[in-house]
């Protein structure tokens, strides 16, 4: 039986082991992710009776957190295999994976510069589907405080997108404590506390509305995305050109 070695090793050494370096780093990170997820599930008790998946009303946010660690975990690993065992076939499956992602990203922005005003109803009913699931979900809980934090904001449209949750409507059929106020997340905070004051939300639609505007914010987020993105164009741009160069870099490396 006879072996044959290639005089010339079919991929750069290196951009091999560039590339098993940058990809070991994916790896791990999936690994963490899904970590993570599985984690955050356990603590919900998903993982003891999956079949509460199917009875979710609202956006889980550990779906996301598996589906990126999956994909990041696959990628990651048929890179580092790929590279260090000049295996040609993973390599090009990378390279493939990575082109279609970078055609996709490409196809979502224009898609939603084109159609702005169906992504801007879409995204409208998609925050109001998930203030009606909010106390259903911690995961999901904490997203919407997130973003109504940070983007001082409170409801997709203003703060009566709240009367949609039964914990915060404004409806005199229940005795909820959380009647007519909203979560806190919706509060203007004073810098100078030191302790976040969950309460402060409470019965908050029940003043006069002029009085609104002093304890919480008004203006809802979609429409503080909106006038968000403008504003960090610049940011945006060079976080997908980055994304871009990183992909392009990893494609180019494949082929060498």
């Amino acid at each position: 039986m006879y072996y044959y070695r290639y005089e010339n090793a079919e991929v750069n050494c290196c951009y091999k082991y560039l590339m098993f370096s940058y990809n070991v780093i994916f790896w791990l990170a999936g690994v963490a992710l899904i970590a993570a997820g599985l984690w955050a599930w356990s603590e919900k008790g998903i993982l003891m009776d999956l079949t509460q998946v199917t009875r979710m009303h609202g956006f889980d946010p550990v779906w996301l957190v598996l589906v990126v660690g999956g994909l990041t975990f696959t990628l990651g690993f048929a890179g580092c295999v790929g590279a260090l065992r000049e295996n040609i076939c993973l390599l090009k499956f990378f390279s493939g994976v990575i082109g279609c992602i970078f055609t996709l990203e490409l196809v979502v922005v224009v898609l939603a510069f084109v159609f702005q005003g169906q992504l801007r109803e879409w995204i409208k009913s998609l925050f109001l589907a998930n203030i009606r699931a909010y106390r259903d979900d911690i995961d999901l809980q904490n997203l919407i405080d997130s973003l109504q934090k940070m983007n001082y904001c409170c409801g997709a449209e203003g703060p009566n997108d709240w009367d949609l949750n039964v914990y915060f409507s404004c409806n005199d059929t229940h005795l909820s404590r959380e009647r007519c106020g909203v979560p806190f997340s919706c509060c203007i905070q004073d810098p100078a506390d030191t302790v976040v004051n969950t309460q402060c939300g409470y019965d908050t639609r029940n003043r006069p509305m002029r009085e609104w505007g002093e304890h919480i914010y008004l203006k809802g987020c979609v429409i503080a995305m909106e006038e968000w993105l403008p504003g960090n164009i610049i940011t945006v741009t060079i976080v997908f050109a980055v994304i871009s160069v990183l992909q392009d870099k990893n494609e180019k490396s494949e082929s060498t």
